[in-house]
């Protein structure tokens, strides 16, 4: 059988940087040629980075993209790559001179694979099945048929198919038996969520042996906005066997030898007629091993802080350090992602404050190698009161705005981006303040449920300890019964339920859409049902003013739930 080295670029683009990801694209590929690659396959949109949402309605963008495909077609013949055959991903127009579907606008934008190859784009494929990202929605049927574009490199039949294209049943992939191709190479961004790994490798290896080909896939890694994409780029056999599997959260080239069928169907485009004189192969690269669910979660967490600010051009963070376990783990992801000197916490004590929760702050600070100063907010408090006499809830909250505007004025001094440090089941519920913990430009830990950020909490610990390090975080921060300490003895379970109990709850209501009903058929109280659910949905507000965060769940807020805020349905159980 003819032979074929294939390389799987697993890198980490940035949107809207046009230039830097066509440099990724240029290094990447010198790499897998230098390694002896004949394909080189990059991620879906790697030269515009992905998702671009509404730049891809912009003419000058569009225009852009296009530019930048085929400068780099010519630069990678330039440079002397120009024999490898390239996969990219980019941004293209639907040409308004062929036949398209009616009511699809001639020059539609389309998430597009290219091929490059000898200073060319030899052929283009355009995404059949469209992600809900907004912008690419209004065109989903915009298709120009049910079949793969194949592309025969030295012999062998290549189909292409992108991301989604994947995952529905019927369309291009299902054709790949049809067609006659050896090799299904799909170009993907597909973002990270907790168990994706699991299901991404199960639906590859029925794809490959449902066409009766070996299968490709890339991912891109990295973060963008509240996305993570988690790499685990992989390469499955005709059988459905994993051959090979690229780490996650890193970038990598993934270079596999595959032994394929003589072509013999139809394509699009011919590179290199006859098959290549055989060669030894290498060997065959180390399945890397996955990792746990609490490993994963937190790579992601820290990836999608450390690129929010590495793309955003900021280079430290500060927040308040309470004491408690939100800051805490918020201050070891950012310590872990940017560099401990780079974060910077404000202790911000009350009258209410206890002294292990300051000295907590500060063992964290030591710990990680932070900063963390002391202002206390009793002056500021006090003056407000004296101008507002305010009682109960609106004094509780007032302290926790005076430290929002505490944290904010040192953010717009000195340069930080401010972190709030809020967890999903505090926002599920609304147990936030708006203007207060609320503020800032990025939520590490929004999508991560109580009883997940104790998890993390203790696995980030025993993590230093298996590496001889010191746990980052003070044993008083986690054993401690959580408060936000605005009162007198206050604990959160003052208000809410125990966050075992709340998290049951919640996981069914918001991430499966369980109503009242199922829930107290699954033995939960019918009070504590009603109470909860319409927490959650009388916070929706508050939820639409909270910073973005990172996504690890298939239904985050902002991005994957929303509620209508103006809404007068409830859950009533019974």
């Amino acid at each position: 059988m003819p032979q074929l080295r294939i390389a799987l670029a697993q890198v980490n683009p940035t949107v809207g940087d046009l230039a830097g990801n066509a440099e990724l694209v240029v290094a990447r590929t010198r790499e897998a040629v230098a390694s002896g690659a004949h394909l080189v396959a990059f991620p879906e949109m790697v030269l515009t980075g992905y998702p671009i949402e509404d730049l891809a309605l912009r003419w000058s963008f569009q225009q852009a993209s296009i530019a930048t495909l085929d400068t780099l077609a010519q630069r990678l013949a330039c440079e002397g790559l120009g024999d490898a055959t390239v996969v990219v991903g980019y941004l293209d127009l639907r040409d308004g001179g062929r036949e398209h579907p009616v009511g699809v606008p001639r020059g539609a934008p389309i998430n597009a694979a290219a091929v490059l190859h000898a200073g060319q784009v030899v052929a283009r494929y355009a995404k059949h099945h469209l992600p809900n990202y907004g912008v690419f929605d209004e065109f989903r049927y915009f298709v120009s048929g049910t079949e793969p574009c194949v592309v025969r490199v030295h012999g062998i039949d290549v189909a292409l198919a992108i991301c989604e294209d994947l995952w529905q049943d019927g369309g291009p992939v299902a054709q790949v038996r049809e067609v006659g191709a050896g090799l299904l190479v799909v170009i993907n961004g597909s973002p990270y969520e907790v168990h994706k790994d699991d299901t991404r490798l199960a639906l590859a290896a029925r794809r490959a042996v449902e066409g009766g080909a070996a299968l490709a896939y890339v991912n891109m890694v990295g973060g963008q906005d509240e996305l993570v994409f988690d790499g685990d780029s992989l390469v499955v056999g005709p059988d459905g066997a994993l051959l090979a599997r690229a780490p996650q959260f890193e970038e990598a080239l993934l270079v596999v030898d595959l032994d394929l069928p003589v072509a013999t169907g139809r394509c699009t485009a011919e590179i290199g007629a006859d098959p290549l004189p055989a060669y030894a192969p290498r060997p065959a690269p180390p399945i890397e091993p996955r990792l746990t669910d609490e490993a994963e979660m937190y790579r992601a967490l820290v990836v999608g802080l450390r690129d929010y600010v590495r793309k955003n051009g900021f280079r430290s963070v500060t927040f308040g350090f309470s004491g408690g376990i939100d800051s805490a783990l918020v201050a070891t992801i950012a310590a872990d992602a940017i560099g401990g000197p780079n974060v910077h916490g404000l202790s911000m004590p009350s009258r209410y404050s206890s002294q292990h929760s300051r000295d907590d702050a500060f063992d964290l600070a030591e710990r990680l190698g932070a900063h963390c100063r002391s202002i206390p907010i009793a002056t500021m408090f006090d003056a407000y009161m004296g101008a507002l006499h305010l009682t109960g809830l609106a004094e509780e909250n007032l302290q926790a705005r005076i430290r929002g505007t505490t944290v904010m004025a040192v953010s717009n001094q000195e340069g930080h981006l401010v972190l709030a440090p809020g967890n999903k089941s505090e926002l599920s519920v609304g147990y936030s303040t708006i203007y207060g913990d609320a503020v800032g430009g990025f939520g590490p830990i929004k999508d991560v449920p109580k009883t997940w950020v104790y998890r993390l909490a203790r696995w980030r610990n025993a993590e230093a300890e298996r590496r001889g390090e010191v746990p980052p975080i003070p044993p008083g921060s986690i054993e401690k019964p959580p408060s936000a300490e605005l009162r007198p003895g206050q604990q959160d379970t003052d208000s809410l339920p125990p966050y075992d109990l709340l998290d049951d709850i919640l996981d069914d209501y918001v991430e499966h859409d369980r109503g009242a009903d199922e829930l107290v058929a699954d033995g939960h109280d019918p009070a504590l049902v009603e109470r909860v659910l319409r927490m959650t949905d009388l916070a929706e507000y508050k939820r639409r003013q909270y910073p973005i965060g990172t996504k690890i769940t298939p239904r985050s807020f902002g991005r994957d739930r929303r509620q209508p805020i103006t809404n007068r349905w409830r859950e009533t159980a019974g």
